[in-house]
């Protein structure tokens, strides 16, 4: 009735506002609403302090403290406003903020400016992250040189990757609950039976202009399997029409 009348006019406190969705204290015993309530009850009712706070159930203190905001503020005095200090007595001074966006941007660690300057980790994490410097990135560096080639085939990609064979194979998840041999063996080139626990090598091969990749699990990745990769990628672009020119690879 009056409250929600008094609230719609004053537009501040109104249900619909950024400051009224604001989230209460767990254990807060008076909302915004409650809070223009308690005005009410004092300042047009006539209530005393003490027999509204009990009727809303908080402390005279409280109560006086909420008629006092009002009084000096208006509708303004009852939001809740944020607990963080205005001041900092022991904040760093620009100086230090300065040094270490310094050191930041070659690239020196948390730790390392912390040893330097003196300042705890934890201290010079929070300059980092309020000056954007958080994550290094590649701050500091040169652009990254990026480029492709024009055609298919002028350049193809090739990598190994090691992985380590699962030990007992893969899980229900994989083989739907169907037993398997779970230590399985190979015979090797010179006729011995040995487990196939181990390290399996993926050679993946890109065309640089169209991304179109092609690769195999081998167990190695020494030169006759190398070559042999090789050869294979080479047959598989040109199923596809390209021919492949040069080849970069780290190996």
């Amino acid at each position: 009735m009056f409250i929600r009348t008094s609230l719609e006019a004053g537009g501040c406190l109104s249900p619909s506002s950024k400051e009224f969705r604001m989230k209460l204290h767990a254990n807060a015993r008076l909302s915004p609403i409650g809070r223009r309530l308690l005005v009410d009850r004092v300042e047009r009712d006539g209530w005393t302090v003490q027999a509204a706070s009990e009727s809303l159930g908080i402390s005279s203190r409280t109560a006086s403290k909420w008629l006092a905001r009002y009084r000096s503020e208006g509708e303004t005095g009852l939001l809740d406003r944020s607990s963080a200090p205005h001041v900092v007595a022991n904040r760093s001074s620009p100086e230090t903020e300065q040094l270490i966006a310094s050191l930041r941007r070659v690239r020196f660690t948390a730790p390392e400016i912390a040893e330097l300057t003196g300042r705890p980790v934890s201290t010079v994490s929070a300059i980092c992250k309020r000056l954007g410097m958080g994550k290094l990135g590649r701050l500091g560096l040169e652009p990254a040189q990026r480029y492709e080639r024009a055609r298919p085939g002028e350049l193809i990609h090739i990598d190994v990757k090691k992985l380590g064979r699962i030990e007992g194979g893969a899980g229900k998840r994989i083989t739907g609950g169907i037993p398997f041999n779970r230590d399985p063996t190979r015979t090797d080139a010179a006729g011995v039976r040995r487990r196939v626990k181990g390290w399996d090598a993926v050679h993946v091969a890109i065309d640089d202009a169209t991304r179109l990749a092609y690769a195999e699990v081998l167990p190695d990745e020494k030169a006759a399997t190398a070559v042999g990769f090789l050869r294979r990628a080479i047959a598989f672009y040109a199923r596809h029409g390209i021919t492949v020119e040069r080849v970069l690879t780290d190996g």
